[in-house]
C-alpha cells in the first residue's frame, strides 16, 4: 500500500510517500519535498500551485491512500482560514484522483511517531528519519507529512473522510 501524507500550508505544503510492506511491518520512504510559495504570491496562486504539484505528486506515484492533517485550534483566524483553504486544494485533489482521503490531529500523528502529543517538529523529524532509516533528516514540513503518512499506516482507518 502506498500512503500520501500532506502537511497543507499556504507558505509551505509538505508531501512525503510511503510503502507498507505487505507483512505490515516494513515501512519505506519512497519520496517527500515541500511544495514552497514566492513571498508576496497571491493566495489563488498559492492554491493553485498546491493543487497543480500534489496532481504531479500523485501521477508519479499512484498512492491508495491520502492522509492530511487536520486542522488544530488556533488563535489567529485569518491563518486559520488560509490553511483551510490549503486543505481543502488537498481533498479536491484527492477527490478528482479517487484516492480516499483520511485525516489525523497533530496530537494522533506525534503519538504515533514519537509516542508523545506534545512532542515538537525536531523530535517529529528525528523519529521519522529514524523509522524510515533515512540517510539525512527531511525538512520540516516534508517531514511532518511523512509522519501523518507513518501514522495513517499503523492506524489504517476503515472509513475516509
Amino acid at each position: 500500500m502506498i500512503i500520501l501524507g500532506i502537511d497543507p500550508g499556504t507558505k509551505t505544503t509538505g508531501y512525503g510517500v510511503v510503502e507498507k510492506g505487505k507483512r505490515g511491518s516494513d515501512l519505506i520512504g519512497i519520496a517527500y519535498g515541500e511544495i514552497r510559495m514566492r513571498r508576496g504570491e497571491p493566495l489563488s496562486a498559492c492554491l493553485k500551485k498546491i493543487y497543480d504539484q500534489l496532481i504531479e505528486v500523485i501521477i508519479k506515484y499512484a498512492p491508495n491512500a491520502i492522509a492530511l492533517e487536520d486542522i488544530f485550534y488556533g488563535k489567529n483566524v485569518k491563518s486559520l482560514i488560509k490553511l483551510a483553504q490549503a486543505r481543502g486544494v488537498v481533498i479536491l485533489a484527492a477527490s478528482h484522483s479517487n484516492i480516499p482521503l483520511y485525516e489525523y490531529t497533530p496530537l494522533e500523528v506525534k503519538k504515533a511517531i514519537v509516542g508523545y502529543g506534545r512532542a515538537d517538529k525536531l523530535q517529529v523529524q528525528h523519529m521519522v528519519r529514524a523509522i524510515l532509516s533515512l540517510k539525512e533528516s527531511p525538512p520540516l514540513d516534508a517531514s511532518d507529512a511523512l509522519a501523518i503518512a507513518i501514522c495513517h499506516s499503523n492506524v489504517l482507518k476503515e472509513v475516509p473522510v
